[in-house]
């Protein structure tokens, strides 16, 4: 059998996504599974032992692109995939498959997709809270709940991946190294403060530990910020970096300390220590699947609340959380 996923366009949503394609390999013996992507989200598709093949998705985020979308789809045609499971829940998302003429269409029904996706699941949110569950009921005949225990995602990062990736960035393995990840894709109501984490990275140098500040190019305006705030305390490589080159470098830290995001998403299936914030999202639907995660969240009334920004203008679920605390789940991680 011969398989196409389309995969979502999030780096966490991806890596949630990889028990299902685990489970894809174990119900179809000889399967070749290869997955569509945005170019963002293919190196975490790359570190995955479940994918064959990683197909370019030159779309950005809500393009829809008519005729770029005829001519992917004619390339797909002639690979001849006997299915495809189709991840994002959006109409634009399944033209591809379909122009293809891809026989089999795996998905949820959504956004009026009857004549694009033929096996079409129902949602039960209620029944299926946490996304990995959702992926997961996919591999299964609609109306079949998902095979469980549902495994933890896992990605790869062997050895000579981070001795790579150190000679390249420049970098020594230190004793210990702290990762940070300070940034949140989705908007600032996901972010901690820059203050705090400056203070915990002053804290965490001061004991001999060196931290690594590690995200997009987007990020690097905070992080500079934490920079700044923590003079000599932590080297800052978000925007410095590719995604690989940070996969390995969160796979060589002996902890993480991350917001709710991809990055989180990765440090998880990498099996690291973890110490994860939360603020307007929430642990019940997209928590870090690990058994080595610590989640912080002050569980106001008002929130999750889902929104870029705090719509009380106060960000209080992420102010109100102290380095204090972060430090204390460190040592607790740590054995300290």
């Amino acid at each position: 059998m011969k398989a196409l996923i389309v995969a979502p366009a999030w780096i966490g949503d991806t890596i949630m996504a990889q028990p299902l394609f685990a489970r894809l390999h174990a119900l179809h013996p000889g399967l070749r599974l290869d997955a569509l992507a945005p170019r963002w989200v293919a190196p975490v598709l790359e570190r995955m032992d479940d994918i064959a093949e990683v197909i370019d998705s030159p779309f950005n985020h809500g393009q829809i692109s008519l005729k770029g979308r005829w001519r992917l789809a004619r390339e797909l045609a002639a690979r001849r995939y006997d299915a495809a499971w189709i991840l994002p829940n959006s109409l634009k998302s399944a033209l591809v498959p379909f122009l293809a003429g891809i026989p089999r269409r795996v998905g949820f029904t959504g956004e009026a997709r009857h004549g694009l996706v033929n096996c079409r699941h129902r949602l039960d949110k209620a029944a299926l809270p946490l996304m990995v569950e959702r992926f997961m009921q996919l591999a299964e005949a609609p109306g079949q709940p998902p095979s469980r225990p549902i495994a933890q995602p896992r990605i790869r990062s062997t050895p000579e991946d981070g001795r790579r990736t150190l000679a390249e960035l420049g970098l020594e393995r230190p004793a210990r190294a702290i990762a940070f990840c300070p940034g949140a894709e989705y908007g600032p109501a996901k972010r901690w403060p820059a203050a705090h984490f400056a203070a915990l990275a002053k804290t965490l140098a001061g004991r001999g530990d060196a931290v690594w500040l590690l995200g997009s190019p987007k990020d690097r305006a905070i992080a500079e910020e934490i920079s700044r705030l923590a003079p000599g305390s932590c080297r800052n490589l978000c925007g410095v970096t590719t995604l690989g080159q940070a996969i390995d470098l969160l796979a060589l830290a002996d902890l993480v300390v991350c917001n709710d995001s991809g990055l989180m998403h990765v440090a998880a299936a990498l099996d690291r220590p973890l110490v994860a914030l939360y603020g307007s999202s929430s642990p019940g639907f997209t928590p870090p699947l690990s058994g080595r995660a610590d989640i912080l969240s002050l569980q106001l009334d008002c929130s999750p609340c889902f929104k870029r920004q705090c719509p009380r203008g106060h960000l209080d679920c992420l102010n109100k959380l102290m380095p204090e605390q972060a430090l204390a789940a460190i040592d607790k991680r740590s054995g300290a």
